[in-house]
């Protein structure tokens, strides 16, 4: 029998998968990953364990984690996973890289929308305290505007594609794809990061890394236009928060849509304090329809 420990939710489709085999022997626990002590109290006796963002697979748990085979991450990205560790050690890692990719390109339109239109804040207004207050809340369109996305990978160029069906102009960065990804879609390639700068609206859409973390800061913010809209559905510390903060408060930047964030849960970011910025507690992968695919993705490898 092979132990397998999940130490958060994953949809029963995927606990199914796993359930449903002879040689398993599954432990779901879905709320394990809130007492990480008790992890590393465990993971000893298991050959694989699956997570998701929640679960800081740290060097010291693959170190304790004698018997493990595979870590799987029901998820895109595996940043918070020991990658080094694993291969040292001769672990396999995976994922599930096309779980949540239409929920996070929807998110960050709907991100992009809601900046645009400032409906967070109009739905407060007349729900909440029953003023019809129309002329507080002009937007602007997106037909016309300039987007730029930097990452044109599975889902910043589905981003893309229904940007153009905004009648957005859209220019994308990516030094490791084809150019021809993007300049096939009638969009602009580039290879100067200033032209993303230049951008009405400004997406991100990376792998936390260390070339990417902190990859729009003081000097990035400062090179934008005034009235810039940002938007992070990705990574937190994507853009460096203080940086953000600083540009929000001085108008420099217009707005923001920001899902994610340098250390969750983030009840108490200074962020929040703001009236120019939409946020969500990193829902980009939160539908019904990834959930499944992510669960399953992840069980069957």
């Amino acid at each position: 029998m092979f132990k397998v420990l999940v130490t958060e939710h994953i949809s029963e489709a995927g606990i199914e998968i796993l359930r449903s085999q002879p040689d398993v022997d599954l432990t779901y626990d879905p709320e394990l990953f809130r007492n990480f002590e008790k992890v590393l109290s465990m993971v000893p006796e298991f050959d694989a364990i699956i997570t998701r963002s929640g679960t800081p697979v740290t060097k010291e748990l693959i170190e304790r984690g004698k018997k493990l085979k595979v870590i799987g991450r029901a998820g895109v990205g595996v940043d918070n996973i020991d990658i080094d560790e694993a291969s040292r050690r001769g672990i396999l890692v995976v994922n599930a890289p096309t779980g949540n990719t239409l929920a996070a390109t929807e998110h960050t339109m709907g991100m992009m929308i809601a900046a645009a239109r400032l409906i967070p804040f109009a739905h407060k207004s007349l729900k909440d305290e029953r003023r019809w207050d129309r002329k507080k809340f002009m937007g602007v369109e997106l037909s016309g505007k300039t987007l730029g996305i930097i990452g044109f990978g599975r889902i910043g160029s589905r981003v893309g594609i229904r940007a153009r069906a905004f009648d957005m102009k859209v220019i994308a960065y990516d030094p490791y794809i084809d150019p021809s990804k993007v300049t096939d879609l009638d969009m602009t390639y580039t290879t100067d990061f200033d032209d993303i700068l230049s951008c009405d609206i400004i997406t991100i859409h990376t792998p936390k890394n260390q070339e990417t973390i902190g990859i729009i800061g003081e000097q990035e913010i400062e090179k934008m236009k005034d009235g810039v809209v940002l938007v992070n559905c990705a990574r937190g510390d994507l853009y460096n928060e203080d940086a953000l903060y600083s540009g929000l408060t001085s108008g420099k930047i217009r707005f923001a849509g920001i899902d994610v964030f340098s250390k969750e849960p983030a009840t108490d970011h200074k962020l929040l304090d703001l009236d120019n910025i939409v946020v969500s507690p990193h829902l980009g992968a939160n539908t019904h329809e990834s959930q499944y695919n992510i669960g399953t993705q992840a069980a069957t490898n």
